[in-house]
Parts: C-alpha cells; structure tokens; sequence
C-alpha cells in the first residue's frame, strides 16, 4: 500500500468477535485482517471479471 486512509468502522458485535478470533488464529492484527479478507475478495471479483 503506497497510500493509506484511516475510516470508523461500525460492525454487529458477533462480525467483530468473529474477526477477532480468525485474525488471532492467522496471527494477524484485526486491521491486517479485514485488508486481507478485502483484498482477497476484490482479487476474486477482479478474477471473476467483476467491475471496480
């Protein structure tokens, strides 16, 4: 990322528990973790030949 941008987040309580443990059991921070799964979804649309 060259370039970063800082938001407020509101989540279900249940979605930020969820994240919490996958993002423990990856090793990974909360905020590395929900750009992963981002990043991954948008790598699978680009993939699937969905527009940005």
């Amino acid at each position: 990322m060259d370039e970063e941008t800082k938001i407020t987040l509101r989540l279900p309580a249940d979605l930020h528990r969820w994240l919490v443990a996958q993002a423990k059991s990856a090793r990974r921070s909360l905020n590395s973790e929900i750009v992963y799964r981002l990043e991954v979804e948008r790598a699978a649309a680009v993939a699937d030949g969905e527009s940005p």
